[in-house]
C-alpha cells in the first residue's frame, strides 16, 4: 500500500507526519534539530529514503543535513557557499549599491534523476549545486550576472527561494528570486534570460519594460506542461504559455491578489490553487477567513475551498515553501500556517483536516508519495 510523508521545516524545528494512502490517520515525529530554524525540507525524487534539510540560525550559521533513511537519522554534510569570484555588489533598500554576503539557504531542489546532484537557493539570492550529496557546494555564477547590480532585496531579504526544473530538459530550471524576478537557464545553468515580459510592478517599477526589480513570490508547473507556468507574484497572479517569453494576469475573481503559494494539481494540468492574504502589510487572510482558492480553468475563475478550514477570526499566513501537492490517484494537498497548523485534503481541496496544530510558525511544507 502506498502512502505519503510530510516534510515540515518551522522556526524551532522539523516534523515528519506520516500517513497511508487514505490519508486520515497520521504519526508525528519531531521536533528534529529542536530550536533551530528549519526553512526546507525536501526529499529526492530519485530515492525516497534521501532528505535533505536546511538548517539555520543568525546564532551558529547554516548547515546542510541529509537522512539516508527517511528521516530516522541525520548526518550534517556541507556548509560553505562561497561566491565565485569576486562577488560585487547590488542595490540595496535606499538605491546604493552593497556588497554580496551569504545569510542562509531558503531552498534545496534535489535531481529529479540523480540522487547525489541538489541545487540550492541562498540569500543574498544566488543558486548553487552540489554533486556529491550535499558536501561541496559550487555557485553557478552565470545567473548573478543577468543584471545582479539592479537586483535589490524585498521585505524579506534578496533571496532566491524558487527552483523549478523541466523534466523533459534536464538543462532547463526557472528560478525566482524576491525582489529580482524569474530567470531561466536552457544550458544547465551556465548562462540564464531574465523571464519577466509582462509583469507589471507600478510602485517598484515606473519602467513597465523593466527586466529585472520584480517581487515574484512563487512559480509552479505541471509536468507534462513544462512549457505552462503559473506564479504567485507580490500583487498579481499570472501565467504563462511559452516558458516565461510572456506574462498575462489570471487574477480573476479573487478577493485579493497578494499571496505568496502557488501550486498544481498532480493529475489536472489546469487546476491551480493559491492562498489570498490581505496585503503586502496585512499578512492575514481576508475577513479573517482562512480559505484556499482553486481554479479549474487555469486562472481568472476562481472557488473559495472552506470545508475544514476556520472560518472566523483567522490571522495565519501562508508562506511560499508552506503548500505542497501529492501524487496519489486522489490528489492529497498539505499547507503549514505562522500559527503552526498544518492542513490536508485527500480530495484536491475539496474538505480539509488539520493533521497537527501548535507548532512554531511554519516555513516550508513537502509532500513526498511513497511506495
Amino acid at each position: 500500500m502506498s502512502g505519503v510523508r510530510v516534510l515540515v521545516g518551522t522556526r524551532k524545528g522539523a516534523f515528519i507526519l506520516t500517513s497511508d494512502e487514505k490519508r486520515q490517520q497520521w504519526d508525528i515525529s519531531g521536533p528534529h534539530f529542536a530550536g533551530w530554524e528549519m526553512y526546507h525540507i525536501k526529499g529526492s525524487p530519485a530515492d525516497p529514503n534521501r532528505i535533505y534539510a536546511s538548517q539555520s540560525t543568525g546564532w551558529f550559521g547554516q548547515l546542510i543535513q541529509r537522512s539516508d533513511d527517511g528521516g530516522q537519522t541525520w548526518e550534517p554534510v556541507g556548509n560553505e557557499f562561497a561566491y565565485d569570484g569576486t562577488p560585487g555588489t547590488h542595490q540595496w533598500y535606499d538605491g546604493t549599491q552593497h556588497p554580496w554576503e551569504f545569510k542562509r539557504v531558503w531552498l534545496l531542489e534535489p535531481s529529479l534523476h540523480d540522487v547525489d546532484t541538489i541545487y540550492a537557493g541562498v540569500e543574498d539570492a544566488a543558486i548553487f549545486r552540489s554533486q556529491d550529496g550535499g558536501k561541496s557546494w559550487h555557485e553557478l555564477p552565470g545567473l548573478r550576472n543577468t543584471k545582479g547590480d539592479l537586483w535589490q532585496p524585498g521585505a524579506g531579504g534578496m533571496c532566491l527561494h524558487t527552483i523549478v526544473q523541466d523534466p523533459t530538459d534536464a538543462d532547463r530550471l526557472f528560478v525566482a528570486i524576491s525582489a529580482a524576478g524569474a530567470f531561466r537557464t536552457d544550458d544547465g545553468g551556465e548562462s540564464w534570460l531574465p523571464i519577466n515580459k509582462g509583469l507589471l510592478s507600478p510602485f517598484e517599477l515606473p519602467d513597465k519594460d523593466a527586466e529585472v526589480g520584480h517581487c515574484v513570490h512563487s512559480i509552479a508547473m505541471h509536468p507534462a506542461r513544462p512549457d505552462v507556468l503559473f506564479m504567485q507574484k507580490h500583487w498579481d497572479v499570472m501565467r504563462s504559455d511559452d516558458a516565461g517569453g510572456m506574462w498575462h494576469e489570471v487574477s480573476g475573481n479573487l478577493p485579493s491578489d497578494f499571496g505568496f503559494p502557488i501550486a498544481v494539481h498532480a493529475h489536472e494540468p489546469e487546476t491551480v490553487y493559491v492562498v489570498p492574504i490581505k496585503s503586502d502589510s496585512e499578512h492575514y487572510p481576508p475577513d479573517g477567513k482562512l480559505r484556499v482558492y482553486r481554479s479549474r480553468s487555469g486562472g481568472n475563475e476562481w472557488e473559495a475551498l472552506t470545508d475544514g478550514l476556520p472560518q472566523s477570526d483567522c490571522y495565519v499566513n501562508v508562506l511560499r515553501s508552506a503548500f505542497a501537492v501529492d501524487s496519489l490517484d486522489s490528489c492529497g494537498l498539505y499547507f503549514g500556517t505562522t500559527g503552526g497548523q498544518v492542513y490536508a485534503s485527500a480530495d484536491s481541496g475539496d474538505s480539509w483536516m488539520t493533521i497537527v496544530r501548535d507548532l512554531p510558525a511554519v516555513l516550508s511544507v513537502e509532500v513526498q508519495t511513497l511506495p
